[in-house]
């Protein structure tokens, strides 16, 4: 990937995540009321309502929140940038978790028990997740020989599914995280059932609500990057078989999101690391012995 070529990638992701990501959440509230058997909101709602939200007066109880979830966006930009343009995929993974580390500390900062109680849930959320985002990273760098995420979509071989399904089901699992849709929205929800009243974001209003919408947009935008590099690789073809089963991968998140009940943090704490122990530690394992027998 030459350098020009990041630079594009990475600048069309700053203009273009937010629309996709905007269009993206749109359809997630059409098909979800589908589902429901109601006609559901325009597809470009959630544009309609940052538009409102930007308009509405602020009122912040704490003047670092705005500093807070402003550092909150410009990380998840700097992840976003960073994947398109090619760069480790470590290190990518390294800026997303500090830009979560910012909303919590947002949320942390103000008076609410709510918010405060959805910030603890959103640590236990992240110790959870991270050891399965660190597993499919690993697994990808062993089936591809590369932690740059240019030279992942660009190897030689099968695509990286094909040896890591194990992986690449576990972070389906816990893509439910943080996409925060049933059962492990624990922290918060971006439907109105939350037992915490929004649990994390129950302070942020206008503005500061807005700046958490336009960063999940992004956020959404990177994490279907993310699932897309389990079906990369030199062939053109794999573009089309990514596109596809991404589409697929996020109509079935609609789906568990719509069929299940919310979970007690503790239920998924368990569960999440009985999954990344049994599909993803196992996974690698197995490729491991396949690399060392000349199979990979």
């Amino acid at each position: 990937m030459t350098t020009v070529y990041s630079v594009i990638s990475a600048v069309l992701y700053i203009i273009l995540a937010p629309i996709f990501g905007a269009l993206l959440a749109g359809l997630d509230r059409k098909i979800t009321a589908r589902m429901q058997g109601r006609q559901g909101p325009p597809l470009l709602q959630p544009l309609y309502d940052v538009q409102k939200l930007l308009k509405k007066q602020t009122k912040v109880i704490n003047r670092v929140q705005m500093l807070y979830l402003l550092t909150f966006l410009f990380f998840i930009l700097v992840t976003g940038v960073l994947f398109f343009a090619g760069y480790d995929i470590l290190f990518v993974l390294f800026t997303l978790t500090t830009a979560n580390l910012f909303l919590v500390i947002a949320a942390s900062s103000g008076h609410s028990p709510y918010a405060f109680m959805g910030a603890g849930r959103e640590l236990v959320q992240m110790l959870v997740y991270e050891p399965m985002v660190l597993i499919a990273a690993i697994g990808l760098y062993v089936v591809t020989g590369s932690f740059k995420v240019s030279e992942i979509v660009v190897h030689n071989g099968l695509p990286a599914i094909i040896y890591l399904p194990g992986i690449f089901l576990g972070f389906i699992f816990i893509l439910t995280i943080k996409l925060r849709k049933h059962p492990f929205d624990l922290s918060t929800s971006h439907h109105a059932h939350q037992e915490m009243v929004k649990g994390l974001t129950t302070e942020f209003n206008g503005k500061m609500f807005a700046i958490v919408e336009i960063t999940h947009w992004y956020e959404s935008i990177f994490l279907m990057g993310m699932l897309a590099l389990f079906f990369l690789n030199n062939k053109w073809w794999s573009v089309i078989l990514a596109f596809v089963f991404v589409a697929i991968c996020y109509f079935i998140e609609i789906l568990v999101d719509n069929t299940n009940a919310r979970l007690k943090w503790k239920t998924m704490f368990d569960n999440t690391w009985i999954v990344t122990a049994v599909l993803g530690a196992i996974n690698l394992i197995v490729i491991e012995v396949l690399k060392g027998k000349g199979v990979i």
